[in-house]
């Protein structure tokens, strides 16, 4: 009897081995896909889920524009059948590292120029023309971060088209959300009075959001080469922010700014350092920690310090659509 139990026990090992190594398996042949800022690699889990294999190469809370990857990221890149990457010159070092380890079969993806035409890129500040790099922040406009959510759908439907329908679905559950993060977003503007609808911030992030929703960007204090301001541009600044009569300006969380609290200061301004641009509020698996919850948490913080009622976006549901985000592994 003995005997009879050592074996049922040694066979039920066995198969539990087997049953793992079929799991396994099965969660190999998934797409490999890679992407890089954190906005772009939670728009693609929105569409691609638990049937993808996603990782994002550009920590949070990183200069996305300066970024290098570490040479043990060209191990994932050589293994991905799809890479994900904003373009517009925004990760130069991630693409060109992409490009000397693509596998036969891989693809990459540069949603930024698949989205808009060059006549429509925009040129500012921090990004201007005579440079030759466009502004590459376009997820801070929803409706451009819906068409790249589009192209990645098309993409894994191409490549997948077994899991086709999660794909679609998906991706109709998300522009429903961004439809109503639109909407919402209007209704917070129109709350802020018009002679405060300005912004002044650390960078230009928001080249493509303030002109569909009514915003002038009176500029920012990062020019191109990310060194500080000049005195005669802080100087400027400081003018444009008294004439205009803007209650407050903007930094970011992630990267203080003593040069634009000098500017809050001096211009007798109200300076709030709290706006992100491609670092996901909360902690990986909460809620608000996807990109509808960056553009909720924004404008809540946006509307506030101008004037208007942030409480209009608390009905934005920020969970992404496939659940939690524990899955998406983003470089730390």
């Amino acid at each position: 009897m003995k005997r009879i139990i050592v074996w049922l026990l040694v066979l039920t090992v066995f198969l539990a081995a087997c049953g793992g190594a079929a799991e396994t398996d099965e969660a190999d042949d998934r797409l490999r896909v890679i992407s890089t800022v954190s906005p772009i690699t939670n728009i693609v889990y929105n569409i691609g889920g638990e049937k993808i294999d996603l990782s994002g190469i550009v920590p949070e809370g990183t200069n996305s524009h300066t970024f290098e990857p570490a040479p043990s990221t060209a191990v994932k890149l050589s293994e991905a059948d799809l890479i994900f990457i904003n373009g517009l010159n925004l990760e130069l070092p991630s693409l060109k590292m992409a490009k000397a380890n693509l596998k036969d079969d891989a693809e990459i993806i540069l949603l930024g120029e698949q989205t808009l035409n060059p006549d429509e890129y925009v040129y500012d500040f921090s990004f201007p023309k005579e440079a030759g790099n466009p502004n590459p922040h376009l997820w801070t406009n929803p409706i451009l971060a819906l068409k790249y959510a589009e192209i990645v759908r098309d993409k894994l439907v191409e490549r997948d088209p077994d899991n086709a329908d999660y794909y679609n679905a998906n991706y109709d559950a998300f522009a429903q959300r961004i439809n109503d993060l639109d909407e919402a977003i209007k209704a917070a503007t129109a709350s802020i009075p018009e002679n405060n609808r300005k912004l002044l911030t650390y960078h230009d992030s928001f080249a493509y959001f303030a002109p569909r929703y009514g915003y002038t960007v009176i500029g920012a204090i990062q020019p191109a080469d990310f060194s500080q301001p000049s005195a005669q541009e802080m100087a400027s600044l400081i003018d444009q922010l008294k004439a205009a009569g803007v209650p407050a300006i903007f930094g970011s969380e992630v990267f203080p700014s003593p040069v634009l609290d000098q500017i809050g200061r001096e211009a007798g301004v109200s300076y709030v350092d709290t706006l992100r641009d491609d670092d996901l509020p909360g902690e990986p698996g909460a809620d608000n920690h996807s990109y509808l919850g960056l553009m909720v948490y924004d404008l809540q913080i946006m509307a506030k310090a101008l004037g208007g009622d942030p409480s209009l976006m608390d009905s934005v549901d920020v969970r992404n659509v496939p659940g939690s985000d524990t899955a998406v592994e983003q470089e730390q």
